[in-house]
């Protein structure tokens, strides 16, 4: 019986995890999730419903009832609550500054975890393999991915990268990159690869050179496990 290819990607804000997941997805022909957009997505919700976000409680009893609705179509990805598209809202510094007070509640990871493993089956049975990139992917939700990788870079090429993307000054973006990842490092290991998990360090390749070689990495797997080699096409 075959295999569906499963990549997972984890790695800290500003590496091109999310980006380089979306190409890579388009190039094999798979479903794409961005588990990051699901902990926004809360954030926004929770917002939204004027829910004290220092109410854990309260936090994790909307997490388990509110209409999250994801679109895996790497050239396309949605993010929705119910109809309502909120892909640009949960870009917003409204939201940026705040999903870590989301992404921290332990009852909150439980749900959405299990919503995103559901997801990756969904994703894989429809086309073939998903690749789902976040913070704990590899070590958490999709452990016995067959594809797992840890994508990293220096500090100063996220700084730099993050401000490219926001077209502000390097400077201001150090709370979304440093603290962030220090508040998320709390309940999620994103730093350091896990046994089996292959290291990309994208600190001085471009897009295109991270791409391909995270492409090199799923054919040498590819190569190895005649298995996934034709459930992938």
């Amino acid at each position: 019986m075959s295999k569906a290819l499963v990549i997972a990607i984890d790695g800290p804000s500003g590496t091109g995890k999310s980006s380089v997941s979306k190409a890579v997805a388009s190039r094999l022909g798979v479903s794409f999730l961005d588990t990051g957009a699901m902990y926004r997505a809360l954030a926004w919700s929770c917002v939204d419903a004027q829910i004290d976000l220092g109410d854990a409680d309260a936090v994790a009893e909307h997490c388990r009832t509110f209409d999250l609705r994801m679109g895996m179509n790497p050239k396309s990805p949605t993010v929705a609550v119910g109809e309502r598209p909120i892909d640009a809202e949960i870009r917003q510094d409204a939201v940026t500054s705040v999903v870590s007070q989301v992404a921290t509640n332990l009852d909150v990871r439980a749900n959405l975890k299990q919503r995103q493993r559901d997801l990756i089956a969904q994703g894989a049975e429809a086309t073939g393999g998903c690749v789902a990139e976040g913070r704990d992917i590899t070590t958490v939700v999709a452990p016995d991915a067959p594809v797992r990788i840890l994508m990293t870079a220096s500090e100063e090429a996220r700084m730099a990268r993050r401000s490219k993307q926001l077209k502000v000054a390097v400077a201001s973006t150090r709370s979304q990159i440093v603290d962030r990842d220090r508040a998320d490092s709390t309940v999620s290991q994103f730093t350091t690869a896990a046994d089996g998990v292959v290291t990309i360090d994208t600190s001085h390749i471009d897009f295109r050179q991270s791409v391909a070689a995270v492409l090199r990495v799923v054919q040498e797997v590819l190569d190895g496990d005649p298995e996934l080699s034709t459930s992938a096409g």
